[in-house]
């Protein structure tokens, strides 16, 4: 069979700006309709009214709001981190830990990235040893066996790549150090630290495969590496590596913020950079409407700049099927181009599956979030 391609035939119709995100027609608002994401072809359309201006929602599309700064469930090993969001690609928990872990875990179910809200510690795994601290993405492939040693109390947001692995983004024609150099990813060292912790004490292994546990028992401590070669590993990235893509003329789409993908997802890390400086540039993500995917953000730290009464430690969902944009209060402030750099940092997953809300996070809904729009002026 041929291979497919999209139906692409660029056409203008009635009143529409020549670039996208920038000089809208007078009094409009702008509304992107994308295929897969904003990886896919997209069309600009212009209304006369904010597209998120709407009096009511009603049934399992409404946007939704949590915040996990209530869930105060501490847990010394990951299995039992707190779930928040799930379907058959990807599992989201949240994970509260105040102590060193006392067994070895494996994820037999698919590669896990970690994400560091809070604390540090040492992070202990097959390839050796390496300190963590808050703002930091580990990735652990699939199968590797780890354990951390608790510096200061942590709170950690797992992602699980159910039976898939995690890449690097395609950066296309801006080379392989965009974004972020991969120099400044840091693997496991056979270190002192690491060497020194292995004894002949017995050790438990605690493997997750197909969502069941399994227990292996071993009669040492099986960290024992003495050295390894090759091109799999573990990695470390934290977010003020992360240089962003920018353009003083053009609001570039999320899909420029993509950190690392899976076959059915992708995970993108907003950091601060300057807003856009020409005149008629949107200053703010534009409302879309990504029919193809549900989006997930979790907010690390500062002031995000296209939301409202959003602090460190909320989720937001906004499922595919009803289209999102910046907040009355951002929106306005956007056109008086009133700031002048963004200070927030936050974790999106956009999935290509909906996603099921778990009833741990359902307790801590701020159910008022649908509501947000209506207040303020555009």
């Amino acid at each position: 069979m041929a291979k497919s391609r999209w139906i692409s035939f660029p056409k203008v119709e009635g009143s529409a700006s020549r670039q996208a995100h920038a000089d809208l027609p007078d009094n409009t608002y702008e509304r992107e309709l994308g295929k897969e994401g904003f990886y896919g072809p997209a069309t600009q359309m212009y209304h006369r009214h904010p597209p998120t201006q709407w009096a009511s929602v009603d049934g399992p599309l409404r946007p939704r709001a949590f915040d996990t700064a209530k869930l105060k469930e501490s847990a010394v090993s990951p299995w039992n981190a707190v779930p928040l969001f799930a379907n058959a690609h990807v599992q989201v928990r949240l994970w509260r830990n105040t102590q060193s872990m006392t067994q070895l875990v494996r994820n037999g179910d698919g590669d896990e990235l970690l994400f560091v809200h809070e604390g540090k510690g040492d992070l202990f795994c097959d390839y050796g040893h390496f300190a963590f601290s808050e703002g930091d993405y580990i990735m652990l492939p699939r199968g590797t066996l780890w354990r951390v040693e608790t510096k200061a109390p942590f709170t950690i947001v797992l992602m699980e790549a159910t039976n898939d692995s995690y890449r690097l983004p395609d950066k296309g024609i801006t080379g392989d150090h965009a974004v972020f150099d991969p120099a400044v990813l840091v693997t496991p060292r056979i270190d002192d630290e690491f060497t020194a912790q292995q004894t002949e004490h017995s050790w438990q292994a605690t493997v997750k495969r197909r969502g069941d546990l399994s227990t292996i028992t071993y009669a040492f401590n099986p960290l024992d590496a003495v050295g390894w070669h090759g091109t799999l590993a573990p990695v470390r990235l934290n977010w003020r590596d992360i240089r962003p893509l920018m353009s003083h003329r053009y609001h570039v789409p999320p899909s420029a913020h993509t950190t690392f993908t899976a076959e059915r997802f992708v995970v993108c890390t907003f950091v601060p950079r300057p807003i856009e400086t020409d005149p008629g540039a949107l200053k703010v993500p534009f409302y879309h409407s990504n029919d193809d995917y549900d989006e997930v953000i979790f907010y690390h730290r500062g002031e995000f700049f296209s939301r409202d009464n959003i602090h460190p430690g909320m989720l937001t969902l906004h499922p595919s099927g009803i289209t999102h944009g910046p907040h009355p209060k951002a929106a306005a402030t956007g056109k008086k181009a009133a700031r002048k750099e963004t200070d927030e940092v936050a974790l999106m997953i956009d999935t290509r599956d909906a996603l099921e809300v778990s009833e741990a996070l359902q307790a801590v809904e701020w159910t008022g979030y649908v509501d947000s729009w209506k207040t303020g002026s555009e």
